[in-house]
């Protein structure tokens, strides 16, 4: 995984251009059934439209002494996305109107967009831009704004069911490590994973999209069907650094997706933060809960957008994601599916417990106090096998992870002692 960040990030990414299509096409490498889509300049999708093409070549800004002093070829944010060509000759002061820089980051250059308004601007550490001094200075942004599309990434992966979970991710930053090359890295594994299984019980729905027009185009073709098998979804975003583990929850907070997440965490980083969606939300979560869209769709990252140091900097660079930080975020995600494709119901088929050498299921060595874990695991999923709780619920009530006790299933559904449904079922019978 680390080894695909640093081959996508240095690409100059936006929500349309080459960069988009360069990495996308890196990802295809991985995943060869990912289809890449193209979306058409003014395209109506909700209450937007599909915008113009951006690219860029070059972009410098030449001080009064002759040295370039800004340089787009350097490091790809020196250029504010989306600016407008520009190649002009002016004073300091006109200058400082197209900068921009962070003074609590004074060494870092940040990230700027301009997606929707004309403009031009250079992106520069605070500390460069303290030192300019007055004069002609020479600026040049050799890129094009013109009707082309919007590309995006889409891998269908059908199962046993029309039941879907979504995985979206987002293309569409320059070159910054945890926020953007992190998620459709560790994206791109789980669906290398997810398109090995000899089994799916699920489906899956996993998007390469540029943040929000993506999300917003994609629901406006696809928003019926979504609504009508999406039974979880989780947007992947900064999962490469080894610090926090978080989940921003749905805007229902208590769905699918919010449950198992939970779970998930509690069980494999119990130190894990939450944050609210009414406040903290910043990413195609947005899209996926609006209302009368109304997905159950969560956020799971390391340290959350906006609530690590590097946040939209230059400082987010490779040093800031780990081959550790990435295989967390992944292994997080891995349980999460795994936790989803054994979501049932079961239910026990006899009354009292079963004879269970009878059925194979007992250990032939060792007495009770000594028996493992595994098999404690087993007599408990069969004890709380009533058919009005999930898996999940039966989980939390014994304070185990649920992947865990699913590992018995196959066993003892083969067995006869258990059935399995995908809903609640009526209670046992009572003598």
């Amino acid at each position: 995984m680390y080894a695909l960040a640093a081959d996508i990030f240095p690409l100059c990414r936006s929500i349309s251009g080459d960069g988009v299509r360069q990495t996308l096409k890196i990802l295809q490498r991985e995943i060869p059934a990912l289809k890449i889509h193209e979306v058409p300049t003014g395209t109506p999708c909700f209450d937007w439209e599909i915008p113009r093409e951006w690219n860029i070549r070059d972009g410098y800004i030449i001080d009064p002494a002759g040295a370039k002093i800004v340089d787009f070829k350097k490091h790809n944010m020196h250029v504010m996305s989306y600016s407008v060509p520009v190649d002009r000759e002016i004073g300091l002061e006109e200058l400082q109107e197209h900068l921009i820089s962070v003074a609590d980051r004074p060494n870092d250059i940040p990230y700027a967009t301009s997606y929707y308004r004309e403009r031009w601007g250079f992106c520069l550490s605070h500390a460069q831009r303290q030192a300019l001094k007055a004069g002609a200075y020479r600026v040049k942004i050799d890129s094009t704004l013109a009707p082309g599309s919007m590309t995006y990434g889409e891998l269908l992966l059908p199962g046993e069911t029309e039941q879907e979970v979504l995985l979206s991710t987002y293309t569409c930053h320059p070159s910054m490590a945890n926020n953007e090359t992190s998620g459709p890295v560790v994206t791109t594994f789980l669906a290398k994973w997810l398109s090995g299984l000899k089994r799916r019980r699920l489906s899956y729905r996993i998007v390469f999209i540029p943040e929000t027009i993506g999300s917003i185009y994609y629901l406006s073709r696809h928003a019926e069907a979504m609504k009508r098998n999406t039974i979880a979804g989780f947007v992947v975003s900064c999962v490469g650094d080894d610090r926090d583990y978080s989940i921003l929850p749905s805007r229902q907070g208590d769905t699918l997706a919010d449950r198992v997440a939970h779970h998930v965490l509690k069980h494999t980083r119990p130190d894990y933060k939450t944050y609210s969606f009414a406040y903290d939300r910043g990413s195609d979560e947005r899209q996926y809960c609006a209302p009368g869209i109304d997905l159950p769709v969560a956020v799971i990252s390391r340290s959350l957008f906006e609530k690590y140091p590097e946040y939209h900097t230059s400082a987010d660079d490779l040093s800031c994601i780990s081959p550790a930080g990435l295989a967390g975020g992944y292994t997080a995600l891995k349980h999460i599916i795994e936790v989803l494709e054994g979501y049932c119901y079961p239910k026990a088929t006899t009354l009292c417990e079963p004879q269970l050498s009878k059925h194979g299921l007992y250990p032939t060595v060792g007495a009770q106090r000594n028996q493992p874990m595994a098999f404690h695991d087993m007599r408990n999923l069969i004890a709380y096998a009533d058919g009005t709780k999930s898996i999940l619920e039966i989980a939390d009530e014994l304070g185990r992870p649920a992947w865990q006790l699913q590992e018995h299933l196959d066993a003892v559904v083969n067995a006869g002692v258990l059935t399995v449904s995908a809903g609640p079922q009526a209670a046992a019978p009572k003598i």
